[in-house]
């Protein structure tokens, strides 16, 4: 049995977001260099108090994390760089809570961000992973839209779910977005108008896809005592889980590695789901987030559609669920859709949410998933936050 160490002394802090837009001419260092400052400035500390990276990119390449801290200025003792997509917003606050209680690093910046140029999605899809071209490309089809259209199609082949259960949640983040003025998405969604959207690749329609977009978002690691000195509110860290590759065996993914941790997940953070008052999970489609909502124990294998019908996921209403409106509403700003959900759950255990709070929030989980390779998604993550006073 694996020996799980606690988070004593160590907590999160400072999120920052530097507001998206649809299309961007900066690079992605421009990108990440603004997550910094804004960290620094945000934090009352000089650039050279920060002697951790973390760093997460798409669009950073032909760089790389250490690339990124020379174009910065920076000397830090400790340094990473997670090409994990949606499950790297998690990794990072794992890596970086691991450094700060070893002593291999003191404050820890863990910034993501991606620009959008025109044409940069598309090249960026074009290159994501072999098994997704060697899968899709003879057949014509490229990106995301086909395989997830895929891993839709057989979830609802499997438990009866309907395109009007997948639209609950896109109407409930969109009812969410509106309350957060970071989202670009900034009409209201009715359930008919998902409906009738265009059809994308069958049965994925228009508002089942995230809009890519740039921007940036981050947050610092540090041990307790630091963040009273610098009068900084913070977040308490019960338990974090990843898992990568699970599940091999299944000819197509209807679960993920979340199932393989989950009960120790629990059992280390001393909670139970029911005593969770919200989750952010990350939702580049819908039937992701039904998925992360069995598999994270919510519900029963199978019984998402249920769930759904059951539950408004409004911010005012019961299982508060991507309070802040989700990548699905916000945009997808490449690796940063990785860090929306972390700092929106930081911003809701320090009451600093505005018109998403949620009342009472004491306990928050945070669920990654990242770097689809054609029909599943490899990089499962998640974590368990709670307030400082909880």
């Amino acid at each position: 049995m694996t020996r799980r160490m606690g988070y004593e002394g160590v907590v999160v802090t400072a999120p920052v977001t530097i507001p998206y837009v649809r299309y961007s001419t900066h690079s992605a260092h421009w990108w990440l260099g603004r997550a910094l400052a804004e960290l620094i400035q945000s934090a009352g500390l000089a650039k050279h108090d920060v002697d951790g990276m973390c760093v997460s990119s798409f669009t950073l390449a032909p760089d790389t994390a250490v690339g990124l801290v020379q174009h910065l200025g920076m000397t830090p003792r400790w340094l990473d760089h997670i090409p994990t997509g949606g499950a790297s917003g998690v990794m990072g606050l794992r890596r970086a809570a691991r450094a700060v209680q070893s002593g291999d690093a003191d404050i820890v910046a863990c910034i993501a961000g991606d620009t959008n140029h025109v044409d940069s999605f598309r090249h960026t899809v074009s290159q994501f992973s072999r098994f997704a071209q060697d899968g899709v490309y003879p057949y014509g089809a490229g990106g995301p839209n086909a395989s997830f259209a895929l891993l839709t199609r057989h979830y609802m082949n499997q438990t009866g779910a309907t395109r009007e259960d997948f639209g609950k949640l896109c109407v409930a983040q969109r009812d969410n977005a509106l309350k957060n003025p970071n989202a670009l998405m900034k009409k209201p969604l009715s359930l008919q108008q998902y409906m009738d959207s265009r059809l994308i690749t069958d049965p994925i329609h228009l508002f089942d896809c995230v809009m890519p977009c740039a921007g940036a978002d981050g947050f610092l690691v540090m041990r307790e005592e630091q963040a009273r000195e610098l009068g900084l509110p913070f977040v308490c860290i019960l338990s974090t889980i990843e898992r990568h590759n699970a599940w091999p065996e299944d000819p197509i993914q209807i679960r993920g590695g979340w199932t393989m941790d989950r009960d120790a997940f629990y059992s280390h953070a001393g909670v139970t789901p029911d005593d969770v008052d919200f989750l952010q999970a990350y939702d580049d489609y819908p039937v992701i987030n039904v998925m992360q909502i069995e598999d994270l124990g919510f519900c029963a294998k199978g019984e998402g559609p249920e769930f759904i019908r059951q539950h408004t996921f409004t911010v005012d209403g019961s299982f508060p669920f991507n309070t802040n409106g989700g990548q699905l509403s916000v945009g997808q700003a490449g690796a940063a859709g990785g860090y929306l959900g972390m700092v929106e759950a930081l911003r809701q255990l320090t009451d600093t949410a505005g018109a998403c709070q949620v009342q009472n929030a004491n306990v928050g989980l945070v669920s990654g998933f990242g770097m689809i390779n054609y029909d599943r998604g490899i990089c499962t993550a998640a974590a368990l936050l709670a307030r400082s006073d909880a």
